[in-house]
């Protein structure tokens, strides 16, 4: 792999991290108006401290007794941003084994943050790089100080405080348990699986930032490779459009720039040897999917939809 992205350029990629904040409008109603619902979920707050604020969990069960050996359990990253789209997908196609291959219906989790817009970037910028982590300017002028690096301390909250508050709450079958991240996320999905292997039996990194902080993942990686044999299976996913512009943005006035951007992460390329590097350590199983027709952004949906084929779909 070569070196890394430079610092300087942080700033000029924050949209293809996943970055952005965006705005929210919200419309009149009437008195008859009322928050819509998650079927099945129910949330709540854990973990914080004086600098932080706790993290925003939700928690789907399916309806029904849990199977005689627990429910397996999809963790995701962004919680704010793809929870819903996993409770859909497990509500949609998990009763119907024989249409969509999915051989049992499963419990989600989401990890996310207060409020309402799907990313909050000054938390995860944080929470999901791996150390030492850097210092860049602010979103806007004013604001605070962007710092990375807290991936060890988030590790250990998921590890330590969240995975027991769930098996608190509902049974677990502790063989199938599944973590998903994307972009920043899909890096510590992968900075997880070195650091702590056996936390989860399915890892899945989708669009991961590899090239963050000149490959400072590729340390943890090294230290993966020393370890002795943990059985794991891997799935790393990209978007076709991820170094290529997508049809709609070639007429683009900055076409040229977003290109710079987009060759200059290397997603799906960085991503491919990523997983080929992972396949060759004993005991894991890891595989590189590129999904067409997608940017960084336009990924999502289908990447939570391999996610749950991968973890619990028919073995051919």
């Amino acid at each position: 792999m070569r070196a890394g992205i430079s610092r300087r350029a942080f700033v000029r990629l924050l949209p293809v991290t996943g970055l952005m904040l965006v705005g929210r409008s919200i419309a009149a109603g009437t008195s008859t108006d009322e928050p819509a619902r998650l079927a099945g979920a129910v949330s709540f707050d854990l973990g914080g401290n004086g600098e932080w604020a706790p993290w925003r969990i939700t928690l789907y069960v399916p309806p029904g007794e849990a199977p005689s050996g627990g429910w397996p359990v999809l963790y995701l990253l962004d919680g704010n941003a793809v929870t819903a789209t996993a409770i859909d997908i497990e509500r949609v196609q998990a009763p119907y084994p024989e249409a969509t291959g999915i051989v049992s219906r499963f419990a989600i989790v989401g990890i996310g943050y207060p409020g309402d817009e799907a990313y909050n970037g000054l938390r995860r910028s944080w929470d999901y790089t791996p150390p030492p982590g850097r210092s860049y300017p602010p979103y806007k002028p004013g604001g605070p100080t962007l710092r990375t690096g807290g991936a060890r301390d988030f590790l250990s909250f998921v590890v330590t405080e969240l995975r027991p508050a769930i098996e608190r709450r509902i049974r677990i079958d502790p063989t199938r348990q599944a973590l998903f991240g994307h972009s920043f996320g899909g890096l510590f999905a992968l900075f997880a699986l070195a650091n702590a292997p056996t936390a989860f039996s399915h890892w899945i990194a989708a669009s991961p930032s590899v090239y963050w902080e000149d490959l400072v993942l590729l340390q943890s990686i090294v230290l993966l490779e020393s370890r002795p044999p943990v059985p794991a299976h891997v799935l790393i996913l990209a978007g076709a459009y991820e170094e290529d512009l997508a049809p709609f943005q070639r007429d683009a006035p900055d076409r040229e720039a977003r290109l710079s951007r987009l060759k200059s992460a290397r997603t799906v390329e960085l991503s491919q040897e990523m997983a080929d590097r992972l396949a060759r350590i004993p005991g894991l199983i890891s595989q590189f999917r590129l999904i067409p027709e997608r940017t960084h952004m336009s990924i999502l949906p289908e990447a939570v939809n391999d996610a749950v084929a991968f973890f619990l779909g028919q073995k051919i």
